[in-house]
């Protein structure tokens, strides 16, 4: 049976004016009507078909709330990987565009928090509310790719050049060595998060003071083991990929020097790999598809046109001086509709990690079973089943211990007793005595090491339905309810969409004239409809021609700065160092 296509979701969010952008009188360029799912964009300068209109998937204003935001975006992907599906969520946009803010959002006040936040509580929640039968494993990694290196963002320590990108049948696209933490809770996994965030690169700007220097990527793998009606396993592994790109920009707007400038770049040229990409699939003429021109569009390779649920949510500002950009990101996003994944779910992969700790504990528990009783009937440490509690074998092996001494004494002081033993004899039993206490320690020894490692393993997992509360239960009717308002909305939004094609189509069929002169002025209507098209799209190709000659000049200017960046240096070099070295 072939895989089924879907294209990727893709929505657009508009932001508020900022301080600045108020303090300073700027107008607004960008509206979006989140009715029409219409995103409209008017240039500052006026002129013949100066606004032009896209439509989305879903578009949001500044009125829209954070967790709605998520509801309509994210949820509906996380769900997905919950089901054993590869998930993608990735913000673009231009530098203080929102992207962060729309990825992470703030912890307080919680209807500030962002995808990333709410996607934690969505997952811990459904596995709470889930069938006790089933088993989880939850992983999480945090890493950014920073001047086209990608740095673990879970290590403290300083990292020397980069990790590397490898690639498998069973695992695709994946980075070599890279920290991946088991998590058992929110506060778990957000702690994970918060100490990424503190070594990500980001840096000051001209239009953006905390501006994100790197691309990062918080990975989120959930693997669930269920058990069918005819008591057989089946492991589902989804692969959730949070993704917060950094800003396109201009040199010029941004006021990049040195280091900044450098980075932004590097940050330019990947996301410029990334349309070069959306580009490609989107033409379907292409034979290929260029993947590798970046470590970005290698990582996102799955989420472009592979097997991955995707959604983009596209992030402008409303101001008219950021009437580029915006037509810029627009224009991005458009494209990216066009794109078609076929996702399929991860059943029964090979390389699943939670087969591997079931697989372990029943290794331990075999060893347990298989070990000898470190004394008689009468002196047994105690039953199978208080071997499960790790204090109380703790406790046991103490009170064995002093059995052995008391018994050793009682020996040692009949040894000494005994007139007619022999001092060779005596010294032989003691030292029998000793050896005997010492593998009785041992044997317990190994077998308390076996059983921490057993409960180590047994504490990763989690099992559905343990920690359920009346609040959690709550929770997720209410985001059951939103989703099915949601996609309701979505469905009436689709048909009417399809309905204004459909009249307008059947209104070309059913015209009828009753006189020439109606004809006529029935067609001239028509030829002043496909004429005002045809200057839209003239207006359209100048526009697209401006923009590439900016982009052109901006790269110029960037290549000649970076010239006299080398030269500098290599100048510093040659007068500082002997040509010898």
């Amino acid at each position: 049976m072939p895989k089924k296509s879907e294209a990727i979701k893709v929505v657009f969010r508009v932001r508020p004016l900022n301080s600045k952008e108020k303090q300073v009188g700027r107008g607004i360029a960008t509206v979006a009507h989140e009715d029409k799912g219409v995103i409209e964009i008017s240039s500052p300068d006026g002129g013949l078909d100066s606004t032009k209109t896209f439509t989305f998937d879903a578009v949001f204003s500044q009125k829209s709330s954070q967790r709605h935001i998520y509801d309509v975006c994210a949820a509906p992907v996380v769900q997905s990987v919950l089901e054993g599906f590869n998930g993608t969520v990735f913000c673009y946009g231009q530098t203080g565009a929102g992207k962060t803010h729309t990825m992470e959002g703030l912890n307080e006040p919680s209807e500030l928090k962002g995808i990333i936040p709410n996607t934690f509580e969505h997952i811990f929640d459904h596995i709470a509310l889930n069938g006790s039968k089933d088993k989880y494993l939850v992983r999480a990694s945090y890493f950014e790719i920073y001047n086209e290196e990608i740095k673990d963002l879970l290590l403290s320590k300083p990292q020397t050049g980069g990790l590397e990108l490898k690639e498998s049948a069973d695992s695709g696209v994946y980075v070599k060595d890279l920290t991946s933490t088991v998590v058992k809770s929110v506060d778990e996994i957000d702690t994970i998060l918060q100490k990424g965030k503190k070594n990500r690169s980001v840096g000051a700007t001209l239009m953006n003071a905390g501006s994100s220097r790197s691309h990062s990527v918080f990975t989120i793998i959930i693997e669930c083991c269920s058990t069918d009606e005819s008591q057989n396993e089946h492991i589902r592994v989804g692969k959730l990929n949070l993704v917060d790109l950094a800003g396109s920009e201009r040199q010029s707007k941004t006021g990049a020097t040195g280091d900044r400038l450098k980075e932004a770049t590097k940050i330019n040229l990947s996301l410029s790999a990334l349309g070069n990409v959306i580009s490609a699939l989107v033409d379907g003429k292409s034979q290929h598809v260029p993947y590798r021109d970046s470590k970005l569009t290698r990582i996102l390779q799955d989420s472009l046109g592979g097997n991955t649920k995707t959604v983009m949510c596209a992030n402008a500002g409303p101001a008219d001086y950021n009437y580029d950009e915006s037509l810029s990101t627009l224009r991005y996003a458009n494209r990216a509709k066009n794109i078609k994944n076929k996702p399929v779910i991860n059943e029964d992969p090979k390389d699943a990690m939670l087969r591997e700790y079931q697989e372990e504990i029943a290794r331990l528990k075999e060893r347990l079973s298989q070990m000898p009783s470190i004394s008689s009937s009468d002196d047994a440490i105690g039953n199978k089943e208080n071997e499960s509690i790790l204090n109380e074998s703790c406790v046991k092996v103490s009170k064995e211990c002093e059995k052995v001494k008391s018994k050793t004494k009682a020996e040692t002081d009949k040894l000494r007793t005994d007139s007619n033993q022999t001092a060779e004899e005596r010294e032989k039993l003691r030292v029998k005595l000793e050896e005997e206490q010492k593998a009785r320690l041992d044997t317990e020894n190994q077998r308390l090491e076996l059983r921490r490692q057993l409960d180590e393993m047994e504490a990763k997992l989690m099992t559905g339905g343990e920690i359920a509360n009346h609040a959690a239960k709550q929770e997720a009717a209410l985001r059951k309810a939103n989703q099915e308002l949601i996609a309701k909305q979505e469905t009436e939004l689709a048909l009417t969409r399809k309905m204004n094609e459909q009249e307008e189509e059947k209104l070309h069929l059913e015209e009828q004239f009753s006189s020439l002169a109606e004809e006529v002025a029935s067609k001239t209507k028509k030829l002043k409809k496909v004429f005002a098209r045809y200057q839209q799209a003239k207006a359209e190709i100048k526009d697209l021609e401006h923009e590439s000659l900016a982009d052109k000049n901006e790269l110029l200017e960037t290549i000649r700065d970076l010239t006299k960046q080398l030269k500098l240096k290599e100048f510093v070099i040659s007068s500082f160092i002997p040509p010898q070295y």
